[in-house]
């Protein structure tokens, strides 16, 4: 259930294991939700504890990019830019490198060099850490890349009503009862819209919860040369992101900021004062630039994109069965929030590896905060 970025990696991992896999979404095509963002940054958490979101992060962006490699054209729909990560707060710390682990946290993040802080038009003191192994990436390429793995089949305007177990299969089935799909498998992965299908069935309790985002974007042929030459060559990020010279929707280059968050907001249309919003995000995170930019925020040049992500509590992604005594062979691949090109390719491996008893693809020390059944009901 669900054709967005949880969706579509979940189905290409179980597809190229050799299941037959049957999509089934709402939307007329690929990228209607939260997934359809024209462009977003693959990056990594840092934390001086190197916690477990951080450590989970790192690996998510390692999976993202190799997928993105495989699957997508360099410089058009992806890049591996490396991303420049304006310390705000002051509380982005990199942890100590153990020499010893064979997980050095250290691995492609370091501070940033002065000619990297200068090259992104910031103060010299200014405090930065760079990301090597992070980029950019435009999400509805991957969805579609991944939706074309042999061995998926896709069911557009397919809106499902209700799911239930009828003897060892699961069904799903349309407002008019019709059956939409059966399999001894079912996975729900429909960001915000999974609470509805799942709150009606005995045991289900995980806490999912909207996140509406929006962001701003224009066209890279809107600005003058004052304003070309102070963008950076490659994406910001620290309080919301900046990327550049990234097609838009039209496929013409373009830049983007943003994005807001608004929790609890289930409605995604666009709103001028997000644009207001993004400017002073802009202006916070690049002060210089988005002084120059203040033009390209009005409506003669400025577009948008909103959509609603879907969270949990404590940040990470619920996967894997919800509860695998009451609801046998319902599982669960959702709660990206903000990181869904970040933690999705990841998700859908890992899913997949505790279906076929595969090595897990990060530690199971950090596999078990991201199981679903952490929120079952005792």
């Amino acid at each position: 259930m669900g054709a967005g970025l949880s969706g579509s990696a979940v189905a290409h991992s179980l597809a190229v294991r050799g299941w037959a896999v049957t999509v089934i979404d709402q939307a007329g095509g690929v990228g209607a939700g939260a997934s359809g963002l024209p462009a977003g940054l693959a990056a990594p958490h840092v934390s001086p504890d190197d916690n477990v979101l951080s450590r989970i992060t790192r690996a998510g962006v390692s999976a993202t990019l190799q997928r993105a490699q495989a699957l997508l054209q360099s410089g058009n729909d992806w890049a591996l830019t490396g991303v420049l990560e304006h310390n705000l707060a002051g509380k982005r710390k990199l942890p100590t490198a153990d020499p010893g682990s064979p997980d050095n946290a250290l691995d492609g993040s370091s501070p940033a060099s002065a000619a990297q802080i200068a090259a992104a038009g910031l103060a010299p003191d200014t405090p930065a850490l760079w990301h090597g192994q992070a980029g950019w990436i435009r999400p509805r390429q991957l969805v579609a890349a991944q939706l074309q793995t042999p061995g998926v089949q896709v069911l557009w305007q397919h809106k499902a009503q209700t799911i239930e177990r009828r003897g060892d299969l699961w069904t799903v089935t349309d407002a008019q009862g019709q059956t939409l799909g059966q399999a001894s498998l079912l996975v729900v992965a429909s960001a915000f819209d999974s609470l509805a299908l799942l709150q009606p069935l005995p045991g289900f309790a995980v806490p999912l919860n909207p996140l509406r985002g929006q962001i701003s974007f224009g066209h890279m042929h809107d600005l003058n040369e004052a304003q070309r030459q102070l963008l950076p060559p490659f994406p910001v990020n620290g309080h919301g992101s900046f990327i550049s010279n990234v097609p838009t929707p039209d496929g013409q280059p373009g830049w983007y900021i943003g994005s807001t968050f608004e929790r609890n907001c289930e409605q995604a249309p666009v709103r001028e004062e997000d644009h207001a919003a993004n400017q002073l995000r802009l202006a916070t995170l690049l002060p210089d630039l988005g002084e120059a930019m203040q033009d390209q925020f009005g409506p003669e040049h400025v577009q948008g994109w909103a959509g609603l992500r879907c969270t949990l509590p404590n940040r990470l992604p619920a996967v894997g069965p919800i509860d695998s005594e009451r609801l046998p062979g319902l599982w669960l691949c959702a709660g990206m929030g903000a990181r869904g090109i970040s933690l999705a390719v990841l998700c859908g491996e890992l899913l997949a590896a505790w279906l076929e008893n595969e090595a897990l693809p990060l530690a199971p020390s950090l596999a078990k905060h991201l199981a679903a059944e952490r929120y079952k009901k005792h």
